[in-house]
């Protein structure tokens, strides 16, 4: 158990965390753009939103 006078909460990333995963998101896809073209870019977003369309289903279904 924690004490709560000798110890304080942990902070909430959350926040980082998402801003964080949208730059990195960012720079992937516009490295991969200039590497493989539009297409590559295009099937790569599209496989992204298949996965968290399938993460989500699964923790709401």
């Amino acid at each position: 158990m924690r004490d709560n006078q000798t110890r304080p909460a942990a902070p909430n990333y959350t926040n980082a965390c998402i801003v964080m995963f949208g730059v990195n998101l960012t720079w992937v896809l516009m490295l991969i753009w200039a590497v493989w073209g539009l297409i590559a870019v295009a099937a790569t977003g599209w496989v992204l939103n298949r996965v968290i369309a399938r993460i989500d289903a699964a923790r709401h279904g």
